[in-house]
């Protein structure tokens, strides 16, 4: 049996810490491969933090080859400013990885949240925890931001991986037959 594999590379978009994550998915299970942050604080000016994001991003894309890019989407708060600055930092993330023929998905973050924690409104430092207990891991990244884009990227899996996603089943008995794999 062939063994099949695939990249997620997982954003958590910012424009003075962007976090990221590889993670790849061997015969349906993830493991982590690499994660990160790309700072953007020693810049005064929002477009040379722009620019470095763009160099960066460019270059984790053609390092680790992702067959796939889950980025968060900006959630909606009070500073309109802030939104526009991270907004164009996903912009430039989205548009690399589709010049370069990445498929792209967005999860918003309640959504991350729910589908690592179980709880929309979940703290950073939660959602941290179990990732650390998913991956039975005790050399996650320091970084919340790095942890963050962990999160998406899981998200993105659990999305694919999803038994309700192109299938239909006729109750618990049904479902357990057709994915012994998954129930223990």
């Amino acid at each position: 049996m062939a063994v099949t594999s695939q990249r997620i590379l997982g954003i958590d978009p910012g424009t003075i810490v962007m976090g990221y994550a590889l993670i790849e998915i061997v015969d349906n299970k993830p493991k982590i491969l690499h994660t990160g942050v790309v700072k953007t604080g020693k810049y005064k000016d929002h477009y040379l933090r722009l620019k470095h994001i763009f160099v960066r991003t460019q270059h984790l894309i053609d390092e680790y080859l992702p067959d796939e890019l889950a980025i968060e989407s900006p959630f909606f708060g009070k500073d309109i400013q802030a939104m526009l600055k991270l907004g164009r930092a996903q912009g430039i993330v989205m548009g690399i990885a589709l010049e370069r023929d990445i498929p792209v998905f967005e999860y918003a973050p309640l959504r991350v949240k729910q589908a690592i924690t179980g709880m929309g409104r979940a703290a950073k430092e939660q959602v941290a925890f179990f990732l650390q207990n998913m991956f039975n891991d005790d050399e996650l990244p320091k970084e919340l931001d790095a942890t963050d884009a962990l999160a998406v990227a899981v998200c993105h899996y659990l999305q694919l991986k999803s038994p309700l996603k192109g299938k239909s089943y006729k109750g618990w008995g049904d479902f357990v037959k057709k994915n012994p794999g998954r129930v223990k």
